[in-house]
């Protein structure tokens, strides 16, 4: 929707790039709407990054608006930082179907990896919202939910977080082990960034496992980006393979939610498929790039081939392999050993009722 935040959190993938302001227009989002419609039998549409969705809430309205005009069974989800105001809660009540908010845990936690601008605590304002969208809800198609980012503050307080989320009556909560920013070149090729970066996957695997069972028992589903997979079989890994369209806010189509620009995509460049085109009032797409996506699955990932885990990963996150290896195709060593981990202790599960934000 925007690149504006109110927010200033301390590991956005995407600041850097964010720095220039601008909005996606009205015009490109309801062409994307009627494109996307006549070419699927889905009719879900979904808000993300790359700031706040609700900083643009007129557009936002309106384009809900458009959407349930052409069909009135549209569903929409919106990933937010809970951050709005009374008047923007009352509507996303009215009108959204899922409501993923992204809140790191416990207050202490909160307000120190996700504060306000001159780090002024957020989780007060979150906590607000999210208590009075649980209390005022009488629909049956309606949730909010937690997707919580994990890092070296939060990793072995999981339990504490499910606890502080089940008590605001939130009994839907999605965790993501933190990955490296997005900038001008891959991961692995910027040493001072990698000396910076760190995160301990194995204390997270493993108080993930003990917080997973923890919170089936008191009837609140726990998941990890980890096990997205895990409630079926899959050669891919998520919807950028398909690929999906994620419509940029300057005017092209992204596969992935980590490539929020067209522009100067740089090294993630091989996401952005398709461009607006103001002249001819259509969207342009790159064959060779959707191929080249939907070429991405386990059969044509070396390192896969033998993994117990395949089908239940499908080679991990694309974006954040991208990212960080510089090759669709490249792995992340540290990430498939806590995926197999994972997958030797669980093992596949029923259906998520809800899928990763």
């Amino acid at each position: 929707m925007t690149t504006e935040c109110n927010l200033r959190c301390t590991y956005c993938y995407n600041q850097e790039t964010r720095k220039k302001s601008q909005s996606l227009p009205l015009e490109i989002a309801k062409a994307g709407i009627d494109e996307y419609f006549a070419k699927n039998t889905s009719r879900h549409i979904r808000f993300y990054g790359p700031g706040e969705p609700t900083e643009e809430f007129d557009t936002m309205c309106k384009i809900v608006e458009y959407a349930k005009e052409q069909d009135e069974n549209v569903t929409v989800e919106i990933q937010t930082n809970g951050a709005f105001s009374k008047e923007k809660r009352e509507w996303i009540l009215k009108n959204m179907n899922y409501v993923w908010i992204s809140f790191d845990g416990t207050p202490d936690i909160q307000n120190k990896q996700r504060p306000f601008p001159h780090k002024q605590p957020s989780a007060p304002t979150i906590e607000d919202n999210v208590r009075w969208l649980v209390s005022h809800n009488m629909r049956t198609n309606f949730m909010v939910g937690a997707r919580v980012t994990i890092t070296d503050l939060n990793v072995d307080r999981q339990k504490d977080m499910v606890n502080y989320f089940c008590g605001m009556g939130m009994k839907n909560i999605w965790s993501d082990p933190v990955f490296p920013e997005v900038k001008d070149k891959p991961f692995f090729e910027d040493k001072k960034r990698a000396k910076k970066f760190h995160f301990d996957i194995d204390s997270y695997v493993t108080h993930f496992i003990k917080t997973r069972q923890y919170a089936y028992e008191i009837g609140v589903f726990y998941g990890s980006f980890l096990t997205c997979n895990f409630d079926g079989k899959s050669k891919v890994h998520c919807r950028a393979c398909t690929p999906v369209p994620h419509l940029t806010t300057d005017g092209y189509v992204s596969a992935c939610d980590l490539v929020v620009y067209g522009e100067n995509a740089n090294h993630m460049d091989c996401f952005i498929y398709g461009k607006w085109n103001d002249k001819d009032k259509k969207f342009d797409y790159n064959q060779e790039k959707i191929k080249a996506l939907q070429d991405r699955n386990i059969d044509n990932i070396e390192h896969c081939k033998d993994c117990i885990a395949k089908l239940h990963c499908g080679g991990q996150c694309l974006g954040e392999v991208q990212n960080e290896t510089g090759k669709l195709n490249g792995q992340k060593k540290e990430i498939c050993k806590a995926i197999i981990t994972l997958y030797k202790e669980l093992g596949e599960c029923e259906e998520y009722k809800y899928m990763h934000p």
